[in-house]
């Protein structure tokens, strides 16, 4: 019940602006410290392992730590990807906490020349084209934005070594996005519109202009259009992402605000003028031990950023803040105080979700249109 108290209150204080903690973060350093002894206690933990590989032939069955030796571990490469995200953004963020120097231990051991060369090799083998294709990918620019933003020697050496892998998982999306006819409007890993909101963030932070014109001109073609998106169809059993708020958070980052409050109006019409939080509801974890029905967790914690997201993108006195802010603290206040470790099956991934909602990230002022 204490932990419960206090991860609320550390929502509310996210929402009301925290004076006591870093700009823009409401996460004070043992709050960091529980989420980061989720990722210290599964980055380099290789199984159990869940691996999306294809066989070429008998030298390809190989163990996780061979086949790509720095995200082997937390059971999957994209949460193996986010927590070494979630370790970077809180060490830098907290760089006097106890978990600073274990945090910075491990993130050396895995961003060595030798393992990201052995990375890199593993995405360019055959049959691979669509490896973590859009979702792992995406946060592996977003774990490189994090280290390039990073004023620390060391830090900003990380992301020199990891410059190879991330050339490559930019030239993947580069390339596939003019080929892709038609979004992916899903509430897992394929999704388009959670992957361009990461990319796009990641282009402003590595100066890609032609990445940042890629994913505008791709979201305008693919959702501008949209219009009357059906919240009560959501969400799908096994989502950890909306569909219908991942799209109005990324077209925020895409639409100056005055544009993008009359895309919404159109887009998600039942948004309430006053400040009624129960327009949408927090989806229902039945199960915290099936790894696939977990995913409600993730689901609350997206939502609660992406409603915040949307938030922000509108004119100061738009009406629809209030009720889309309300809606986020009521999502964080239903998913934050399952984010304990309890169950391997969230643990290993929704740290770094509550990371992302607490600390900040995606945030618009942070980046320019």
């Amino acid at each position: 019940m204490q932990k419960s108290i206090l991860v609320v209150a550390l929502f509310m204080a996210l929402a009301a602006g925290s004076p006591a903690a870093p700009a823009d973060v409401a996460l004070d350093a043992a709050a960091a410290g529980r989420f980061a002894q989720l990722a210290l206690s599964c980055v380099h933990l290789e199984y159990p392992n869940k691996i999306a590989h294809v066989l070429a032939g008998d030298a390809d069955v190989q163990p996780p730590r061979e086949l790509t030796p720095v995200f082997f571990g937390c059971f999957d490469w994209h949460s193996a990807v986010h927590g070494h995200w979630l370790l970077a953004r809180l060490a830098r963020l907290y760089p006097d906490a106890d978990f600073a120097g274990a945090a910075r231990t491990a993130l050396a051991t895995s961003f060595t020349e030798a393992r990201v060369a052995g990375e890199t090799a593993y995405l360019q083998g055959a049959g691979r084209i669509s490896f973590e294709r859009p979702y792992g990918l995406a946060w592996l620019l977003q774990l490189t934005a994090e280290l390039r933003s990073w004023r620390d020697p060391e830090a900003q050496r990380w992301a020199a070594t990891l410059a190879p892998l991330e050339s490559e998982a930019a030239a993947r999306i580069s390339g596939w996005l003019p080929k892709l006819r038609y979004p992916i409007r899903v509430g897992e890993h394929s999704q388009t519109a959670f992957a361009f909101g990461l990319i796009r963030d990641w282009a402003l932070v590595a100066g890609d202009t032609t990445m940042r014109d890629l994913i505008d001109e791709r979201s305008r073609s693919y959702y501008l259009a949209d219009f009357d998106c059906r919240l009560d169809y959501e969400p799908s059993g096994e989502d950890f992402l909306s569909p219908c708020l991942a799209e109005a958070d990324l077209m925020r980052r895409v639409l100056p605000p005055e544009a993008f409050a009359g895309w919404l109006t159109k887009f998600l019409p039942r948004i309430p003028g006053e400040g009624n939080a129960t327009w949408i509801e927090p989806g229902i974890v039945t199960d915290r031990s099936d790894p696939k029905l977990a995913h409600i967790d993730g689901l609350n914690l997206s939502r609660a950023w992406m409603l915040r997201g949307i938030a922000s993108g509108l004119p100061a006195a738009d009406p629809r803040r209030t009720a889309l802010e309300n809606a986020a603290a009521r999502h964080g206040e239903a998913a934050l105080p399952a984010v304990t470790g309890g169950h391997y099956e969230g643990g290993h991934w929704l740290g770094s979700f509550a990371v992302y909602l607490l600390g900040g990230s995606g945030r618009p002022q942070a980046f320019q249109h």
